[in-house]
C-alpha cells in the first residue's frame, strides 16, 4: 500500500497515472469511523448483502473481492482510499490498512492500494 498527502498528489493527477499504467480506478471517498470506513468500502466494492460489517467480514469480502478481479478481463485495479485526518487517530485505522495490504498481496498484480491522507 502507497501513502500520500494530498498534498503531494492531487486525485485527477492520481487518476491519471493509474490510467496511464493501464490500470482501472476505484475512489473509496472518505469517512471518519470505523463504521462508516466498513461500509463505504461494502458501497463502492458492492459487498454481498450478508456482508458482516465488521474487519474479519471486510478481510474475507477483500479476498473474493479480489478472486473476482483475477477472473475478470476489465485489468487490474487501483483503490484510491481518502482518509481524512480524523480517522488516522482512530484505532481501528492501522487494523485496516492491514487488511488492505493482505488483500494487495493476495491479489497481486490485479490490486492495489494508495490511501491518500487528506488535512
Amino acid at each position: 500500500m502507497k501513502i500520500y498527502s494530498a498534498d503531494t498528489w492531487t486525485l485527477e493527477e492520481l487518476r491519471e497515472q493509474i490510467s496511464d499504467a493501464g490500470r482501472r480506478t476505484v475512489m473509496v471517498p472518505p469517512a471518519t469511523t470505523k463504521q462508516a470506513v466498513l461500509e463505504v468500502f461494502a458501497q463502492v466494492l458492492d459487498f454481498p448483502e450478508y456482508y458482516g460489517v465488521n474487519l474479519d467480514a471486510l478481510n474475507d469480502s477483500l479476498h473474493d473481492y479480489a478472486d473476482a478481479l483475477s477472473e475478470d478481463d476489465g485489468g487490474p485495479v487501483t483503490m484510491i482510499w481518502q482518509v481524512p485526518a480524523a480517522y488516522r487517530t482512530d484505532r481501528s485505522f492501522g487494523v485496516v490498512c492491514e487488511v488492505l495490504q493482505d488483500a494487495e498481496r493476495y491479489a497481486g498484480r490485479d490490486l492495489a492500494v494508495i490511501a491518500v491522507f487528506e488535512n
